[in-house]
């Protein structure tokens, strides 16, 4: 469909404020719902899923350390908004064909109340996964002041939950930050892009299996998925009228499997100040920022010498990533716009600090121990494409139990053809560096062999992040510590096909006890 570009506003995500109080905490009540919303001028209205009738969802907005509570209430008819793919697991034909749980992503919080995969639950709580499905979830919100973003997380359906419309952002504010006289208030957003296809009449296009088709397989999950139209705050190519001086966007990457290399086509630089983890220590000053799919990017974009200008953010990052085909310049390509046309307001006071946040490393002599992780890619009884974790499927006995408190690397060993963004539940990381290595050496004889030095984390990516992208060829490897909870979290690769197929294992955080009686038996 061939929808002109920069017709309409972007659309202002508002706070989502609680209405009363459970346990002397703010208490929020979120359905999920289905309706019909205006996409773009020439589109008949869309519909989607999102929360309290809106796609995206409204921001969740707290204070460092201020406790919440959620109850995510599942509103949306039985029947799903786009085709299940019942040969995959989580999601065989036993099974309701519209279920979901919500995941913060980022969220450092009980198993719980972290939207394990298989404890989804359906409209009325009538049917419930067989793990720990509550109705109200605790979010602590005891970490550092960041962009998260919440998202469906049901089993075998999340790529189809997400893509029909459930995220949206979610901010912790450190008050600490306000003496960084940062741009605030009118001058601040989130800018949640993603990817859609549409139909002639406005509805949403998905495909239903790989060409050619698998037999007997209707509809068939694809290795991929990318849309033809760039959405941001769920507008189709939005334009937004700026004043000239600085403004800050928190950047999510809410697509299923596009990456984005983003540039403004005034040439001038992205100063960008935090990443998924929260601020960095010193700004980075950027003329392309590279995000996979669940990334984030924190930015100040400064359009005070642009005065009468039309900025276009653009995108020239091939999909998949990095060998992938490369982007139509004049859709894809082309992510939004700013329209630099609204008289200075006021004197813009605000600033980009040289120092912005302090960020304590972590030491590999510290690591309890470290553990190799394969990525590979493999084929399904029918044929099709899948990519493993460590060559291991979601039901496979858990081999990962981190003991609480404890520090260890993972060196995440990427043997398939792309870049896999790898997020892990629960605990921020620092990656620690990359190094390529000889893939059909390691295929023959399960052994390493480096092609070349390791080479430390892009500057951007030297702060707290929850999900890193592990290139093809390359050792990734990152550290953390398992903290401040024990119990069964997910990681996985956050391009959704990939996870919906398998590219999703459990790891379980144990204590001393646990260890102790282990060795001993």
């Amino acid at each position: 469909m061939n929808l002109s570009k920069f017709e309409d506003k972007l659309p202002i995500i508002k706070n989502l404020k609680p209405k009363e109080k459970l346990d002397g905490v703010p208490y929020y009540k979120i359905r999920m719902q289905q309706f019909k919303q205006k996409l773009h001028r020439d589109l008949p209205e869309t519909t989607v899923w999102g929360f309290e009738g809106k796609y995206p969802g409204p921001i969740i907005e707290v204070r460092r350390n201020e406790w919440i509570k959620v109850k995510w209430i599942n509103d949306l008819p039985e029947k799903h908004l786009l085709p299940v793919d019942t040969t995959i697991h989580g999601a065989e034909p036993n099974k309701p064909r519209v279920r979901t749980v919500i995941h913060l992503h980022g969220g450092v919080v009980r198993p719980e109340s972290d939207g394990y995969p298989d404890a989804w639950f359906t409209k009325g709580y009538k049917i419930v996964g067989p793990y720990f499905t509550r109705k109200i979830y605790d979010y602590p919100n005891r970490q550092r002041g960041t962009t998260l973003w919440y998202h469906a997380h049901a089993i075998g359906i999340t790529r189809l939950n997400v893509y029909a419309g459930l995220a949206g952002p979610y901010i912790i504010r450190d008050p600490l930050e306000k003496y960084l006289n940062l741009p605030e208030g009118q001058y601040e957003m989130p800018l949640l892009i993603q990817d859609r296809s549409f139909n002639d009449d406005g509805s949403l296009y998905y495909p239903t299996g790989p060409q050619p088709p698998v037999p007997n397989v209707c509809p068939s999950i694809v290795p991929d998925f990318f849309g033809d139209t760039i959405l941001v705050n769920g507008k189709v190519w939005p334009y937004l009228e700026v004043e000239p001086r600085k403004y800050r966007f928190r950047i999510i990457n809410g697509s299923n499997s596009r990456f984005y290399r983003i540039r403004l086509s005034s040439g001038q630089p992205f100063y960008q100040i935090g990443n998924d983890g929260g601020l960095l220590e010193t700004p980075i000053i950027a003329k392309q920022i590279l995000l996979a799919p669940a990334e984030r990017a924190d930015v100040i974009i400064d359009f005070s010498n642009f005065r009468g200008h039309n900025i276009i953010i653009t995108n020239d990052a091939p999909s998949p990533y990095p060998r992938g085909n490369p982007v139509d310049s004049t859709n894809e390509g082309q992510i939004m716009q700013f329209r630099v046309s609204l008289l200075l307001s006021q004197y813009d006071f605000s600033t980009i600090p040289y120092r912005l946040s302090s960020i304590m490393p972590l030491f590999e002599k510290d690591a309890r121990l470290t553990r190799n992780l394969t990525l590979v890619r493999e084929t399904d009884k029918y044929g099709r494409a899948f990519l493993l974790l460590d060559g291991k499927r979601w039901d496979d006995p858990i081999t990962i139990k981190p003991l609480l408190g404890s520090i260890e690397v993972w060196s995440l060993i990427n043997l398939a053809n792309s870049t896999h963004p790898i997020h892990i539940h629960l605990v921020n990381f620092q990656i620690l560096d990359r190094q390529p290595f000889d893939v059909e050496h390691y295929k023959k004889t399960k052994k390493i062999l480096t092609t070349g030095t390791a080479v430390l984390p892009e500057l951007n990516e030297r702060g707290w992040k929850d999900t890193v992208r592990a290139n093809p060829g390359e050792i990734t490897r990152i550290i953390m510590k398992f903290t401040p909870y024990v119990g069964l979290y997910p990681w996985h690769c956050h391009i959704l096909e990939h996870e919906d197929h398998e590219m999703m294992r459990p790891f379980e955080i144990v204590n001393q006890t646990f260890d102790y009686f282990q060795r001993i038996n």
